[in-house]
């Protein structure tokens, strides 16, 4: 029997300085089969947001987690990579994950919230990304360089994908909340110009949304995924990504959760990795 798909995977932790917080940071970096076999090897690297919910459920939010290592194990046709999860800075998800403050919100004591995530960006790019690239083989192009985010994850993943458009080529968009600053994100995206190289996968579920949801955008919050998922699929062709390069799904009675996110996992790294 071949239990080649099952190999071990080493998982490695680092805590870093959050200069804006002056806290610290827990990163975690899963490194392919046979890192240590092949020193002359570089490999393509995936930075995935809330990272406690990235690798092991015992941890995770809900309990669930993306299965990273699972999805990794099981998909052996997908090519080696890192991936490092970063951990969310908990009470200040909001804060870093927005990189505008909510406005007009449905209940207007959520108004204000938000607004570091130009500051949170700079610290992947600047101190999490030169960290694993000095510490790891990494192929440090923009081409072999992506980010995936969920929920106001996938917001400040959206950023990060258009201000460092040429350290970040890939992408990895679930369950986006752009609808929380919707108005700032639009004037960004609409004047900024992305590579037409650049590959983007965007998902959403049909069942989308909850109570948190419903106070700052009210009720038919389902839609409000749809066509935030929609909306960004266009804006970011407009702005020169090739159509080609776009994966756009929208799933059929998926929630929002970990648990669903993690079922399109393995195909989203398909859609990224094409190239590698």
């Amino acid at each position: 029997m071949d239990h080649s798909p099952f190999f071990y995977l080493a998982l490695h932790e680092h805590i870093l300085d959050v200069p804006y917080t002056q806290l610290k940071r827990r990163i975690r970096v899963l490194l392919p089969k046979d890192y240590h076999q092949h020193p002359e090897k570089h490999y393509p690297v995936v930075y995935m947001q809330d990272g406690q919910n990235v690798f092991h459920s015992k941890e995770a939010f809900s309990k669930h987690s993306w299965k990273t290592i699972h999805a990794i194990k099981r998909n052996p046709d997908l090519p080696q990579m890192i991936v490092v999860g970063i951990d969310n800075g908990e009470d200040l998800r909001t804060l870093e994950y927005l990189p505008w403050t909510i406005k007009g919100a449905y209940d207007p004591t959520l108004n204000g919230r938000g607004g570091r995530g130009a500051e949170y960006a700079e610290f992947v790019m600047t101190i999490v990304k030169q960290f694993v690239d000095s510490h790891y083989r990494t192929k440090t192009d923009a081409d072999h360089t992506a980010v995936i985010g969920s929920s106001f994850g996938a917001t400040i993943s959206t950023f990060l994908g258009a201000a460092y458009k040429d350290q970040i080529g890939r992408l990895g968009i679930f369950s986006l909340t752009n609808w929380a600053v919707a108005d700032d994100f639009d004037r960004f995206i609409g004047r900024t110009a992305l590579p037409y190289n650049q590959r983007i996968y965007i998902e959403c579920g049909t069942e989308e949304g909850d109570e948190i949801d419903e106070m700052i955008i009210g009720p038919y919050t389902e839609q409000a995924y749809i066509s935030d998922a929609v909306k960004y699929s266009q804006q970011v062709v407009q702005a020169g990504v090739a159509l080609e390069n776009v994966s756009l799904n929208i799933f059929h009675g998926d929630e929002h959760s970990e648990k669903y996110w993690s079922k399109h996992l393995p195909d989203c790294l398909r859609f990224l990795s094409q190239g590698w």
